[in-house]
């Protein structure tokens, strides 16, 4: 077994896992280990992933309310020769989540940036969406208020590219029926929840049919990221036929037919005749 080489000063960007705890790279635990300290989002998140890898480095609090002060302490330290692990709770940093402002400070001082790439919940999610993935912009969150969701809305329109969004779960509902409004019933989107976790799922269809699915079910929690579409994709066919479903729930998630059936049935809000009629169809 060749020696672990031993890090250089610099800020390192450190992407963990946005679910599951395998998924984080063997560099990711070298450089998590050989740091002289690791910024966190959130310390106490951040400890359950150490503990599981059994990494004892000291950890130090860096998020949106102290990224100011907290940005010159770490370049200060940098300078000084120290190594400089961030993370986010899941994810990349600066992807959605705090980092830019460290990212920016260390660029400006001539300090390296090294990213150790990983997880990011966007590309998990368009690589299992079955939108087109040659264009795609990346929005983050939709604005929580009313008009300007709108107005975000009205701008891609006539986007030929895949429009990407992170939402919060309780408003979820209500900006389904916003695209309705604004897109049309018929413009293809993808909701993926909770990516690599026990209850991970991808909602495929027209818009209209998938806010009929969320209608007929409550979902008070979990990550989602929401896809959208081009626009001139309405006229293919549906995303992800009910046979495509169950075969993918019994190849991915190992469950039996009659399990696969009746989640594809919850997830489309019908029934398990309905469904059954259209895994037959589908063969």
């Amino acid at each position: 077994m060749t020696e672990e080489r031993e890090l250089a000063p610099g800020l390192y960007l450190v992407a963990t896992p946005i679910g599951n705890l395998e998924d984080i790279t063997l560099r990711a635990l070298r450089v998590l280990k050989q740091a002289s300290l690791i910024a966190c989002e959130d310390t106490r998140h951040t400890q359950k992933l150490l503990h599981h890898y059994g990494i004892k480095t000291s950890t130090i609090s860096y998020h949106e309310h102290n990224e100011a002060e907290r940005s010159a302490e770490l370049v200060e330290q940098i300078t000084q020769g120290a190594r400089i692990a961030l993370v986010t709770d899941a994810g990349t940093p600066s992807i959605s989540d705090p980092g830019f402002r460290v990212v920016k400070e260390a660029i400006k001082c001539g300090i390296p940036v090294i990213p150790v790439p990983g997880p990011a919940a966007v590309v998990a999610a368009l690589g299992g969406s079955g939108l087109p993935s040659d264009s795609f912009c990346f929005r983050a969150f939709l604005p929580a208020k009313h008009g300007a969701r709108r107005r975000e809305l009205e701008a891609i329109r006539t986007s030929t590219s895949t429009e990407i969004f992170y939402e919060a779960p309780h408003r979820l509902k209500e900006t389904l029926e916003e695209i309705v409004k604004v897109l049309g019933s018929t413009r293809p989107i993808v909701i993926a929840r909770e990516m690599t976790k026990i209850h991970e799922e991808f909602l495929r269809g027209e818009a209209g049919s998938v806010l009929q699915m969320i209608t007929s079910r409550e979902i008070a929690k979990g990550e989602i990221t929401l896809l959208i579409g081009p626009a001139g994709a309405e006229h293919q066919p549906s995303i992800t036929s009910v046979a495509d479903r169950v075969q993918e729930l019994t190849r991915g998630h190992k469950l039996d037919q009659k399990a696969a059936l009746k989640k594809v049935a919850k997830e489309r809000g019908i029934s398990k005749s309905e469904a059954y009629r259209e895994l037959q169809q589908g063969r």
